[in-house]
């Protein structure tokens, strides 16, 4: 976009406005309106679209736009509108828009005449070049076709279709009333199909599909009418400014007085069904006077006519009576049809009130007495028997006989309207088809070799409010836009291939998944409505939910929270739900789409109409009864799905469709009003994106949609070019001017008869042809130089053509010398072939032989007699080579000794090969032998392995049994202890305190004596001086204590002396068991060894066969290492690492549990050298700091020979095995014996003597021992006997 070039920017009503780019934002354009100077406005860039610098410029089709986008579709479409053309092409689609008048000799007879047989373009786009399109089409391809006429309601779709309808009959008719009939049945079908909305005066509720069938002679022979979702709910119902059915109004207006006062007719008003909409009739003024005042509305009278060129209820009866006769329909037929229009009216003024009985059911007002009476009268029924259907509902129960009991069911008041409108619905819709069903049989043909249909359906609708009837239109508009996708793109690239441009296949955005959102099976929403209306109590608030909840992930569908109208955001979630359509999201409210659904009636009322003493009524309803569920019981409400019969009858229609050519009729409604020469741009852009001519655009901006046939830009440039050029060839003049131009070979393509541009570069091409005269002079030059360049090209190719031809003449030369030389060797071949397949037969027979010397190399029996035949084998190969060569031999001859040679060479590989088998079959037993032996010796080792680690549990449960009997003998044997202490130390304190009570006693006779002694004093007594220091000698002496406690507790016994109460305080204390021990080790002490040397001791217990000296130097010697370890480790360095020979959990109970020792011969006998050996987990002081998680937990191994250690080892991760033995490694072995360590007392510490060897012998432990043995360094002990024992 340059600047000063104007652009199309949006515009809230009229869509696109023309301006000028003013500033360019990031994601926004500045514009300024041309109409409009100094006012900008932004706009957003996806939004702004280049125009045409000649904005009043049209053309017949929007392909030739020199800019191709959505903008220039809308301006080109309201320039020719406001120049009355209504018809526009874009490619092979028209675009029809309505325009609300009468265009003068647009649909005359001379017009029709034109059309015919003329190619889509040649004339001015029309809806009779359309139809005149498909019926060349199928005459030339032999194959039906569809017209599909689409459009919102007042677009203008079904005058269309009868343009289309009219124009075939003419043109194509075969001269009989069958033509006109097929013209005249529209009429009619409008009566009972179209009514007023407020969009459209003329609005066909309902969809057909009308087939035009012609014969071998392509003439019209019959058609056939299919319709399609008749919008039953304004039967009841209708908008406010809405009417019903034309019908209703034109019996009211046109009736005759006999057949007003026979069916009981009067002026709208005074019908339920049709007083809440508008009352008012269609009239013009001469009409509106034949009108009596009686028939018209209060509305009316006051208002006046509704007003339409196309429409006059009371001249519009009497024409659809005079078509009901042109069709074939007599006078009691049609009054059979304005009966039963007459009885629906008068069944929607019966009227209902509670009973006011307990029953809680309803009866008629008494107002509705007429109404009732009328209805049945006119409809055949029996009066008593409506009332009784409309206020209760037949049942029969299970039980009670063979039928069961009829109980009848009082009705609401609710309900029994429901139940009226449900049979109005019924009756009309009953009635719809007949009529239908009668058209049909008005135009019948016995054979049809092709048809050309004309689908005539609503477009898609989107309103304030949108319930089922829009669901199901917007449905079939996703189907049809499928389907329209796939036909354009498919025509496009039709043209494409036809005119030889080889061009990719172009790709399009599906909306499949839209459509599987609807009518997928199980989770489709029509499949989960009519889930809905089976269950028992089916409510439109579960079926929301139950959408939402099934496709709560799905990108076509959303909540009306998100809706961006307010009236829908309002709704709950249950309320409604919203489609992302093709054309736009659309919320659709879910209430009564469950009612709406179900097409079917309650069997009372069925069964009610179906036995009517009218033949037409009860045949309106003989279908359906025949096709009932006779075992459905009778009141019960059957379900027919509305929904699915739709989606059915739409797949057949799109299964029809795809079988047949395609032309598409894109209606278009200019203004909301329905007035003429009015123009509103934003809603008729809106029409064009739902009817998918935008996206359209955009399919053809990936393909070549600008194209102009070579004349036309012949024509169009050669003004501008010198007569020299002009007298080029058209394809030649654009193909110079092209190549001049230097224009890129991907931005257009050369067809047969046209040139194709991609978008926009049409422009860029007509810019650069209208420059200025200094370029255009350059461009001749340039024309000059290409076309200089190709004439010397063609001299060019002259001379390589002559050059070709006599490299052509001398390469024939070379080929036939080469054949003759072919020949030759094909003779020579053919007489010596045979001897030649001969050689190369035997010569591969021979190879064969390296395979059967191989085999019998391979053989270990009978490999010299083996080797002999296959020698002899290859002596006569060589033979017969031999003759082969110089012999003339034919074909037979070498054949019959081949064989020969082959069978024996069979005979020779047949005993190889069944030597090889027998050799392997030997092989074979013997490796079966060997498995044997394995699978014995296996076994024995598993039963031994078995026996082993039973022997071991065994072992185990020993040890630990004789850990529990140590540990129970230990603990009875302290408990012992502390009795004894309890008791010694009881014993003790009362002899404390009786010793304090003699000292107090000696004390107070003492005090006694002194007194006496002054007493005796003061009376001049003589007294002994001498006894009482005998007698206070005698008391101050021991002997006195007991003598004094004899006394005292008055008993008579000799006196103690001191040496007897020294002997019972001995024998007291020599009750305790340390003394008892220290006695035992001092009475029993043979050998004073306090004054031997360490080397004394380590050498009487390698050499001593005295067993107590012996003992007693082990113990001395341990003592010793003892004190050593502890001043060691009292006066060691600061901050040295400590030494650890042991756990700290075994020296940690050395301390804490000081064990008594024994006398050495009892310690001899208990131990008597058992072998016990341990096992427990280890970790170095040093280890601990530098890995305090523990993972580098070693293991510390003990071999105890009786109760001092023999071997020890230590094992610790990442360290190799510290091994220590007895007299060699004495002072880094633990010093402390086996009942100081503890280790009888720790579970699981104690393991069997193999573990302890296993891991021993592992470690080097053998070779280590028998070195210290070698050298004299180890102390005897049962490890160095059994080695010793070992290696002798």
């Amino acid at each position: 976009m340059e600047d000063g070039k104007p652009v199309w920017a949006p515009h809230p009503t009229d869509g696109f406005q023309l301006g000028n780019i003013i500033d360019i934002g990031p994601d926004s354009l500045t514009i300024e309106p041309v109409n409009q100077k100094g006012k900008t406005f932004l706009a957003p860039i996806n939004q702004v679209f280049p125009a045409d610098e000649d904005v009043s410029r049209h053309v017949e089709d929007n392909c030739s736009l020199m800019y191709l986008n959505e903008a220039t579709l809308l301006h080109n479409v309201k320039v020719r509108y406001s120049k009355d053309i209504i018809y526009t092409y874009v490619a092979n689609i028209l675009i029809a828009v309505n325009p609300y008048f009468d265009i003068p000799k647009l649909y005359t007879s001379d017009t029709i005449k034109k059309y015919q047989g003329r190619s889509l373009g040649t004339l001015p786009p029309h809806v009779f070049a359309v139809a005149d399109k498909a019926f060349r089409d199928m005459k030339v391809h032999r194959m039906s076709q569809s017209i599909i006429v689409s459009g919102e309601s007042g677009a203008g779709k079904t005058e269309n279709t009868k343009f289309v309808l009219r124009y075939l009959t003419e043109s194509y008719g075969s001269g009989q009333d069958i033509d006109e009939r097929i013209v005249e049945a529209n009429p009619l079908l409008e009566a009972f199909g179209n009514a007023k909305t407020v969009r459209n005066n003329n609005s066909s509720r309902f969809g057909k599909f009308v087939e035009i069938h012609f014969n071998e002679k392509n003439s019209v022979v019959g058609g056939f009418v299919s319709h399609y979702l008749l919008e039953k709910s304004r039967i009841c119902v209708q908008g406010k400014d809405e009417r019903n059915y034309h019908i209703f109004y034109r019996l009211c207006a046109g009736a005759s007085e006999d057949i007003r006062q026979k069916f009981h007719l009067n002026s709208p008003d005074s019908f339920r069904y049709l007083n809440r909409g508008c009352t008012r009739f269609f009239s013009n003024k001469e009409t509106d006077k034949q009108i009596l005042q009686n028939r018209k509305s209060p509305e009316h009278l006051k208002t006046g006519a509704l007003k339409d060129p196309l429409l006059d209820d009371h001249g519009d009866f009497n024409r659809m009576c005079a078509a009901m006769k042109k069709i074939g329909l007599n006078d009691t037929e049609k009054l059979d049809l304005f009966r039963v229009v007459a009885g629906v009216l008068h069944l929607g003024n019966i009227d209902f009130e509670e009973s006011g009985n307990t029953s809680g059911g309803c009866i008629l007002k008494n107002k509705s007495s007429e109404a009732l009476r009328n209805c049945a009268e006119l409809l055949g029924l029996d009066e008593e028997d409506l009332r009784v259907s409309l206020t209760t509902r037949v049942m029969l129960t299970t039980a009670g006989g063979a039928k069961g009991t009829v109980i009848k069911v009082p009705l609401k008041v609710e309900q029994a309207n429901n139940a009226r409108d449900a049979l109005a619905k019924a009756v009309y819709s009953r009635l719809f088809d007949h009529v239908v069903n009668r058209v049909n049989q008005c135009f019948p043909f016995e054979s049809s070799s092709f048809f050309i249909g004309v689908l005539d359906i609503a477009g898609f609708e989107y309103f304030e409010h949108n319930s089922f009837e829009q669901f199901c239109i917007n449905y079939c508009n996703e189907k049809l836009q499928q389907f329209f996708n796939e036909r354009i793109l498919k025509e496009e690239q039709e043209l494409y291939q036809k005119e030889g441009l080889g061009v990719n296949e172009v790709h399009y955005v599906d909306n499949q998944d839209c459509i599987d959102l609807i009518e997928s099976k199980l989770v489709g929403i029509l499949d989960i409505l009519d889930e809905e209306n089976r269950l028992p109590q089916p409510s439109d608030q579960h079926f929301a939910s139950a959408v939402h909840q099934k496709h709560k992930d799905h990108f076509r569908l959303t909540i009306p929270r998100k809706s961006k109208l307010t009236v829908h955001r309002n709704l709950r979630d249950d309320e409604g739900f919203i489609i992302r359509h093709f054309a736009g999201a659309v919320c659709y409210e879910t209430t009564k789409f469950v009612e709406k659904n179900n097409d079917a009636l309650h069997m009372s009322l069925e069964s009610l109409v179906s036995e009517s003493k009218d033949r037409f009524v009860s045949q309106l309803f003989e279908t359906t009864n025949n096709n009932r569920d006779h075992k459905q019981k009778t009141g019960k409400l059957s379900f027919i799905s509305v929904g699915n019969k739709f989606k059915t009858q739409l797949n057949l229609l799109l299964e029809k469709l795809r079988s047949t050519g395609s032309s598409f009729i894109r209606c278009v409604k200019p203004n909301l009003k329905m007035t003429s020469h009015q123009f509103e741009g934003a809603q008729i852009l809106s029409q064009l994106q739902c009817s998918g001519m935008v996206s359209v655009l955009d399919l053809m901006q990936g393909g070549f949609p600008s194209r102009a046939p070579f004349h036309e830009l012949y024509n169009m440039y050669k003004k501008y070019m010198p007569s020299k050029l002009t007298r080029l060839d058209p394809r030649l003049f654009c193909k110079a001017l092209f190549k001049a131009l230097g224009l890129d070979e991907n931005d257009f393509k050369f067809g047969l008869t046209k040139v194709f541009f991609r978008p926009g570069k049409f422009a860029e091409f007509d810019q650069i042809m209208k420059s200025d005269p200094e370029h255009l002079a350059e461009l001749i030059k340039k024309v000059n130089h290409w076309l200089i360049c190709s004439r010397w090209k063609k001299v060019q190719w002259c001379a390589l053509s002559v050059i070709k031809l006599k490299n052509k003449i001398k390469y024939r030369a070379g080929a036939c010398i080469k054949m003759q030389k072919t020949v030759r060797m094909w003779l020579c071949k053919k007489k010596h072939k045979p001897r030649i397949d001969g050689l190369v037969k035997v010569a591969t027979l021979k190879k064969r032989l390296v395979k059967f010397n191989e085999v019998v190399n391979a053989l270990k029996e009978g490999k010299p007699e083996m080797s002999k035949q296959v020698k002899e084998l290859e002596t006569s190969i060589d033979a017969l080579m031999s003759k082969i060569k110089n012999t003339i031999m034919t074909r037979q001859q070498i054949d019959r000794e081949y064989d020969q040679l082959v069978k024996s060479s069979e005979a020779l590989l047949t005993a190889l090969q069944k030597r090889k088998k027998q050799e392997e079959e030997a092989e074979r037993l013997r490796r079966i032998q060997e498995e044997m032996d394995r699978e014995r010796k296996r076994l024995e080792e598993e039963e031994r392995r078995r026996k082993q680690e039973e022997e071991e549990r065994r072992l185990k449960a020993e040890m630990e049994l004789k850990r529990k009997q140590e540990e129970e003998e230990r603990k009875r044997r302290e408990e012992e202890e502390r009795r004894l202490q309890l008791e010694m130390e009881a014993q003790l304190l009362q002899e404390r305190e009786e010793e304090v009570q003699r000292q107090a006693v000696f004390e107070q006779e003492r005090r006694d004596r002194e007194l006496a002694m002054r007493i005796a004093q003061s009376e001049a007594e003589l007294i002994n001086e001498e006894q009482p220091d005998a007698a206070l000698r005698s008391v101050e002496s021991p002997a006195f204590i007991p003598a004094v406690m004899t006394a005292k507790a008055g008993g008579p016994g000799p006196k103690m002396t001191m040496e007897q109460m020294a002997k019972e305080m001995t024998d007291l204390l020599a009750r305790g068991p340390q003394v008892q021990a220290t006695k035992a080790v001092a009475g029993t002490k043979k050998y004073d060894l306090s004054k031997w040397k360490y080397a004394e001791l380590r050498d009487a217990i390698n050499t001593s066969c005295d067993i107590e000296l012996l003992a007693a130097c082990r113990e001395e010697f341990h003592r010793r290492l003892k004190v050593y370890h502890a001043w060691k480790s009292k006066n060691k360095k600061r901050n040295a690492e400590t030494e650890q020979r042991a756990p700290k959990s075994v020296t940690d109970y050395a301390e804490q549990n000081p064990v008594s020792q024994l006398p050495v011969s009892h310690h001899e006998i208990e131990a008597n050298r058992q072998q016990r050996y341990f096992r427990i987990p280890f970790i170095r002081p040093v280890d601990q700091y530098k890995d305090p998680q523990n993972k580098k937990k070693g293991w510390w191994y003990a071999h105890f020979d009786g109760p001092w250690i023999a071997r020890q080892m230590e094992l610790h991760p990442d360290k190799p095995p510290i091994l220590l033995v007895a007299g060699k490694d004495d002072m880094e072995m633990c010093e402390l014996s086996l009942e100081e360590t503890g280790l009888t007392r720790k579970r699981g510490a104690e393991i069997l003597p193999r573990q302890y060897e296993e891991v021993w012998e592992r470690c080097g432990g053998i070779q280590y021992l028998r070195s210290a043995i070698e050298n004299k360094q180890a102390r005897p002990t049962y490890a160095t006997a059994m080695l010793q024992s070992l290696l002798k």
